[in-house]
């Protein structure tokens, strides 16, 4: 399909909030037919501009151009009439869980024609199951909402966008919650927007996402822009000095220590077909990686190991103990903790303070006679807010409003006054930028440092590469391959993650 005229054009904009610069003089433009990326680290001003461009903020200051035209937008639903719609990764927040697919798509659409007043609902299930074919998608459209996976409702919120003639649509990190496979589809219906002239502005933490989808790419930090490229200008270094402002040569900072003692052994541990049979374990000062694609076992992995589901057979041995871990505060006390997959979920509470976040794990600390210590608790928070670079105005802070980083922050920064003996970090950097990436590892260096053990696992195969000292492949819910030094390869571990080989379990 022919790319249309369609340009849209934001100048000179400019925001603050209580007296601090957010956005300043900031030009940004996407093009009908192209998808662009928008980058930047936590607080380089990109949801602020992207907000502004929903209607979700007001600027201060500047112009919103659309083919040509000046947008006064002072609401969602007038970037909606303009065109512009977003598709985010929290997705339940735009649609109706009770309501069908086509509901969900035809949603703003008024029933009937001409004053009549009944709903032809043969002719609305028709036109919905034409727009997600249009897109290359084929869901129930009688289907309730509330029954879809995940990246099927980001299809809904996407032909929403279509049924409504759409002119930008707004992609704000997407991808985060999705497998590789969901990923991958989810690119080709971009693709087929772009094809219809759509402008498509994809925000992600994901770099190779970028290089491989995007056309241009746009570049902001401390709330200015960069620069906008080509995609076939650039490569990642690039971008990661860009967004940062220095140069970027270690991405994986390793740390001098020294490996000692094992900490943890696992033996034959097993939990239906998810876990079968895993036995490793990890010494003092030591990274081991513990990679698979999705659905290979590594999460099921992590919740028998800190006890938040029951194994069936196995044991787990920790500093030369066989421990019983019936419940979390077993695996607590026993010196085991884990940073989950799901901190919004399992690693934090949302609505609580920062304080009451980091001080949660050890408030008998701070507890005498059934009163708690609040100057006390307060200065330990404080402490951590300051030791780990926790961005938030202050410790009071509800954790929910913070970024991704500063939340997986404050989940390591609860367990780390635990002086646990072993750290569970499980897909550490979903959803998380550059630059608190960075952090993490610098972290989990410290932790090496200190002589505790880690076991990382990830589906990221530059990560798990980049921080570990041993990597195990997990297929089907066993340990297939052990890679140590040169073995260590992004092409060895997908063979055997992908099942490309038998092995003997090591």
């Amino acid at each position: 399909m022919a790319q249309t005229a369609v340009e849209l054009r934001m100048q000179n904009i400019n925001k603050s909030f209580a007296g601090v610069h957010a956005l300043k003089r900031v030009d940004f433009a996407v093009r009908g037919g192209e998808i662009h990326a928008l980058l930047g680290a936590n607080g380089a001003g990109k949801s602020t501009l992207m907000k502004i461009l929903s209607g979700a903020y007001r600027a201060d200051g500047g112009t919103i151009q659309l083919e040509g035209r000046t947008l006064a937008i002072a609401s969602p639903a007038d970037a909606k009439e303009a065109g512009i719609h977003c598709v985010y990764q929290e997705v339940d927040t735009a649609l109706v869980p009770s309501l069908t697919v086509c509901e969900n798509i035809l949603l703003d659409r008024k029933p009937g024609k001409g004053g009549a007043r009944w709903i032809r609902w043969n002719s609305l299930y028709r036109e919905a199951e034409a727009i997600l074919r249009d897109i290359g998608y084929e869901i129930p459209v009688k289907e309730k909402v509330e029954n879809l996976t995940l990246s099927e409702k980001q299809i809904v919120l996407i032909a929403r966008a279509v049924s409504q003639q759409a002119k930008c649509v707004i992609f704000d990190e997407p991808t985060a919650p999705l497998s590789i496979e969901e990923a991958e589809r989810l690119f080709e219906v971009m693709k087929r927007l772009k094809m219809g002239g759509v402008a498509c502005i994809f925000i992600s933490h994901r770099l190779p996402e970028i290089m491989a989808v995007c056309d241009r790419v746009t570049v902001m930090r401390d709330g200015r822009h960069v620069w906008t490229k080509r995609t076939e200008e650039i490569e990642i270094p690039h971008i990661v000095e860009a967004m940062l402002g220095k140069s970027f040569q270690e991405e994986y900072p390793k740390v001098a220590a020294r490996i000692g003692e094992t900490l943890l052994e696992v033996r034959g541990v097993r939990r239906g077909v998810k876990v079968r049979g895993v036995d490793f374990h990890v010494r003092s000062g030591e990274v081991v990686g513990i990679v698979g694609l999705v659905g290979a076992g590594k999460t099921e992995l992590s919740r028998l190991l800190f006890g938040a589901d029951v194994m069936e057979g196995g044991e787990i041995v920790l500093d030369g103990r066989s421990v019983q871990l019936r419940e979390p505060r077993d695996a607590v006390r026993a010196g085991m903790v884990l940073v989950p997959e799901e901190r919004r979920k399992e690693g934090i509470l949302v609505e609580e303070s920062v304080r009451s976040n980091l001080t949660l794990p050890i408030l008998k600390k701070f507890t005498a006679g059934g009163f708690i210590r609040r100057r006390e608790e307060k200065e330990h928070a404080q402490h951590m807010i300051r030791e780990l670079g926790i961005k938030t105005p202050d410790e009071e802070e509800a954790v929910g409003y913070l970024s991704g980083g500063n939340q997986q922050k404050v989940v390591i920064g609860k367990w780390l006054a635990t002086e646990a003996d072993v750290f569970l970090f499980d897909e550490p950097t979903k959803g998380v930028d550059i630059g608190a990436k960075r952090d993490i590892f610098t972290l989990i260096g410290r932790l090496v440092q200190a002589g505790k053990g880690i076991v990382y696992l990830s589906c990221e195969i530059s990560e798990i590469i980049g921080i570990s000292d041993r990597v195990l492949v997990m297929c089907d819910g066993r340990i297939v391959k052990e890679l140590t030094g040169s073995e260590v390869t992004s092409e060895n571990i997908l063979l055997y993650a992908s099942g490309g080989e038998s092995h003997e379990e090591k």
